[in-house]
């Protein structure tokens, strides 16, 4: 999944710097609206594209990882309903 997401960005971002690119180097020669047009859209990318490369999915067990103080671990796993061995 980590894969996909870092693809998707980087087409994302992609596409972003040739949207650029092309606004200002080719389509600006015939219509400065239009330029400016591309450059709004590639402006909105970037922050999608960190969301897109940000999310976690089902298979990403980020929230249930045991944070390493023991005392803060029991208190969730006693909110969470889970019961801990004793040590």
């Amino acid at each position: 999944m980590y894969a996909r997401r870092r693809h998707a960005y980087f087409a994302l971002m992609g596409t972003c710097i040739a949207l650029f690119v092309l606004a200002w180097g080719v389509v600006r020669l015939w219509s400065v609206p239009v330029a400016v047009g591309m450059c709004v859209v590639a402006m909105v990318i970037p922050p999608l594209a960190a969301m897109v490369a940000n999310r976690r999915g089902p298979d990403d067990r980020w929230w249930d990882a045991p944070s390493g103080d023991q005392k803060s671990d029991e208190w969730w796993d006693e909110l969470d309903g889970k019961k801990r061995p004793s040590r």
